[in-house]
């Protein structure tokens, strides 16, 4: 859900720097299929039917999906924000792998939220002493926002980096319409 809110910052930073819309469009992601199949399995994975009954081959198939979109995402790294998200994505796949197919949160984070530890396979688990601590849910996105949630490091990045992608996609639409704001020079 933290990318949802990526998605909007970049879309508002976009306008607000004289972006066009239209500039998404023209992007050309390449292997999009292999990350919509990564997200969607993990949708999947987390729903309650399948969560509750994924057992034992819940970490693997986490630990997959999240590779899946990453090898997507690395094909991808000649876009303006790409590298970042690849940083953060690593980041969040070595902490989930160190852990068991297991993204940490810390008990501090959760408490932050006024939530408990999951019942079920889900992709934050609250562990005694977590591998690689600093790679995992260390923080609580609160405030009262819709969403809320637990993130990492490695989400920042990514949400960073979904945002810049956003922005500069954006921006080169509007420098192709002779529509972007020129730098002024300073005497």
């Amino acid at each position: 859900m933290f990318l949802l809110y990526a998605i909007a910052i970049g879309l508002t930073l976009g306008l607000l720097t004289g972006g066009r819309p239209e500039g998404l469009a023209r992007l050309q992601l390449r292997w999009a299929p292999l990350a919509i199949a990564g997200f969607a399995a993990q949708v999947i994975l987390f729903a309650a039917p399948v969560s509750d009954r994924v057992g034992d081959a819940g970490p693997l198939l986490y630990v997959a999906s999240t590779a899946l979109v990453l090898v997507a995402v690395t094909r991808n790294v000649r876009l303006a924000g790409l590298p970042i998200v690849v940083l953060g994505a690593v980041s969040n796949l070595t902490a989930i792998a160190a852990n068991g197919g297991f993204m940490p949160a810390s008990p501090t984070a959760i408490d932050a939220l006024g939530r408990h530890a999951a019942t079920t396979y889900s992709n934050s688990a609250m562990l005694a002493n977590p591998a690689l601590a600093a790679l995992t849910d260390q923080y609580a996105l609160r405030g009262g926002l819709r969403l809320a949630n637990v993130f990492s490091i490695g989400d920042a990045l990514i949400a960073l980096g979904v945002a810049v992608a956003i922005v500069s996609a954006m921006r080169s639409a509007a420098g192709a319409s002779g529509k972007l704001p020129q730098p002024t020079e300073l005497s």
